[in-house]
């Protein structure tokens, strides 16, 4: 078993484990995110993302408060980290779910797997009843995702700063009520 930083949450999925983040995921983190395609579609995402952006961001995991946040990483059952869910409470005093999945597991369903798993586990065990997301406009992938998992639509429109891209791009915002 993977020595995690902390005690959390274990979600299984026919496919996936969702689990802590592990002080051993930094250099899997580091090479998923070091592609340009994927860090663009991710607000805080640098471009390039180096082992130490990873160790930070593994670190910033080690204090975090699970009543407030929550972070999830992805493996499949073969082990390998494929990518990151977490709920954040830092937006507009909702929390609001993000993700990212690496390049190679695009396109296999992986990440509504993860959503639903994840917005089941808020519905029952973390006692939320709304969450909030949204997507760069020019995602309608990550759009997707979010209907498959029955967010809705608010019809507003945000600007988020890129890290990766340098610049101000414009986000979708979406709801789920339990």
């Amino acid at each position: 078993m993977t020595a995690v930083l902390k005690p959390g949450p274990f979600l299984t999925t026919d496919r996936l484990t969702l689990r802590p983040v592990a002080v051993t995921d930094s250099p899997r983190i580091a090479t998923l995110l070091n592609d340009f395609e994927v860090a663009q579609m991710v607000s805080r995402i640098p471009h390039p993302y180096s082992l130490g952006d990873a160790d930070a961001f593994v670190e910033y995991l080690g204090a975090t408060d699970f009543a407030r946040e929550v972070v999830f990483a992805l493996a499949t059952r073969d082990g390998g980290l494929c990518g990151v869910i977490g709920l954040d409470p830092s937006h507009d005093d909702a929390t609001e779910l993000g993700y990212w999945l690496g390049r190679p597991f695009w396109g296999h369903g992986f990440m509504t797997e993860a959503v639903n798993a994840v917005l089941e586990w808020v519905k029952n065990e973390w006692g939320r009843r709304h969450l909030v997301a949204g997507h760069f406009a020019d995602n309608p992938r990550s759009g997707r995702v979010l209907v498959k998992s029955d967010f809705l639509y608010t019809g507003e429109t945000r600007r988020r700063y890129c890290l990766a891209r340098g610049e101000w791009v414009p986000i979708r915002m979406m709801v789920w009520l339990a």
